[in-house]
């Protein structure tokens, strides 16, 4: 792009790449902040069908606009700061939250070559700016000065360590298989996997990693039923109990761009990312990016299907199955798959 913008316009190398990259983060950012609007509207719509009832059906036609309708009711409210709060770690605390939420997607292939920074190291830097956005909600919950949203940040912080650590030996499981960390790669290390499927989901070894990397996902979005952060039985609201207007809508936002991320992971780690399901050069003529959306859409669901369908966990059922089951479960197949490949790939 940088190269077409010097063409085009006879601009210097600096401008032409200044120009471009910032024309590549709006191609991203804008669609994802409008993925998060229809995300929300497709998760109510999921939630009521699953209860028997329509959801939103009003605001636009069959309820496509409800989530602009409420965008704008937070944006015209009022934001009220409590009296006893730390008001500069209250105002920034949700502003952190969102943009963390975005600045992952900068490493995401959409498509062979379709990707803004392209780095060798692409899953480390996903892996440490998912992990940033935890600071956001522990210093919402701090600032506020108030004991239930202080218990959020620290219930937060617990759970974004006890299921970091198992993601952690579930990637380095890819990583091993892949033999890269950029993800553009991986996706392409996945063609032809298993016979003709494309997939890391499909080799009996790395099937299970899939398993507790989707439910570790859940449990680092505080998605149910891992929402313990949010539990209104016990904490009210949790670490937004004292937000409103846009200060509350900029956490909601947040958290459904931090669900289409781990979505989208779920997708390039496991399932092939821009590549067809199979190896079959028909399918091919669809653009992989279309592929991509499907499989988000699917995770999607699985999301909302599970939110919809299973009770909360007590938090220390949320502690034992993190240190308990995955931990092991994880670091076991750290060793059985290096094993398995220092036999069968390095001899």
């Amino acid at each position: 792009m940088t190269a077409a913008f010097q063409s085009w316009f006879g601009w210097s190398y600096e401008a032409a790449w200044f120009t471009a990259t910032i024309a590549g983060i709006l191609l991203i950012a804008l669609p994802v902040m409008l993925a998060v609007a229809m995300a929300i509207y497709a998760d109510r719509k999921i939630w009521a069908a699953m209860a028997l009832r329509r959801g939103p059906n009003v605001v636009g036609p069959f309820g496509l606009l409800q989530s602009f309708a409420d965008g704008l009711k937070v944006f015209l409210q009022e934001t009220i700061v409590p009296t006893a709060a730390n008001k500069g770690l209250f105002l920034i605390a949700p502003i952190i939250t969102f943009t963390v939420a975005l600045l992952a997607w900068a490493v995401i292939p959409f498509n062979s070559g379709a990707i803004l920074a392209d780095i060798n190291v692409g899953l480390l830097y996903v892996l440490a700016i998912s992990s940033l956005g935890v600071y956001g909600v522990v210093i919402a919950g701090w600032s506020s000065n108030s004991k239930y949203p202080f218990f959020s940040a620290m219930r937060a912080a617990a759970q974004m360590i006890s299921y970091e650590v198992s993601i952690g030996f579930i990637l380095i499981c890819v990583v091993l298989w892949a033999g890269t960390f950029n993800l553009n790669d991986i996706v392409q290390a996945q063609k032809s996997h298993v016979w003709i499927i494309n997939g890391f989901v499909a080799n009996p070894l790395l099937f299970p990693m899939w398993v507790m990397f989707l439910i570790s996902s859940m449990a680092e979005t505080a998605r149910a039923p891992f929402d313990l952060t949010e539990a209104e039985s016990e904490l009210v609201a949790g670490y937004q109990t004292e937000y409103s207007s846009m200060s509350f809508a900029l956490f909601w936002l947040g958290e459904y761009a931090n669900v289409l991320l781990m979505c989208t992971l779920n997708a390039v780690l496991f399932f092939g990312g821009y590549l067809p399901p199979l190896d079959w050069a028909p399918l091919y003529l669809v653009p992989g990016w279309i592929w991509l959306f499907a499989k988000i859409a699917f995770f999607f669901f699985i999301f909302s299907w599970v939110k919809a369908t299973v009770p909360r966990y007590r938090y220390d059922q949320l502690m034992r199955l993190g240190w308990k089951v995955f931990l092991p479960v994880s670091l076991g197949f750290v060793v059985l798959i290096s094993g398995w490949l220092m036999v069968t790939r390095y001899g």
